[in-house]
């Protein structure tokens, strides 16, 4: 994830218009879902990537030194704390029409 998305979305609490919410799909739920599912896409993204960066300061043996002394683990953890939560980058992404999604069941019909 990138520095430039973090900025583009609120970190606190905004009020939204929930029509805004179903214009794309002409329900309100639909839209949630689509949302929801973006943000746990978002989420495992983020997780594997702070994963695959901490692992790179595994070690096989602790030595309570270590612990005390890796501060750019703390600078990377701190970092990943800032960004913005992923339900927040997924209504931004949803809003501003960024996602793509596709209903099979309406494509029956």
């Amino acid at each position: 994830m990138s520095q430039s998305k973090s900025n583009t979305v609120a970190n606190s609490t905004v009020t939204r218009d929930l029509r805004d919410f179903d214009k794309t799909t002409d329900n309100l739920y639909e839209s949630i879902v689509v949302i929801s599912k973006r943000a746990n896409q978002i989420g495992v993204e983020i997780k594997e990537e702070l994963t695959s960066k901490l692992a790179e300061f595994a070690t096989s043996n602790d030595n309570l030194e270590e612990v005390f002394e890796n501060r750019e683990q703390i600078e990377i953890s701190k970092h990943y704390e800032r960004l913005p939560k992923p339900s927040l980058v997924a209504i931004d992404e949803f809003l501003n029409d960024k996602v793509y999604f596709r209903n099979p069941a309406k494509e029956q019909e």
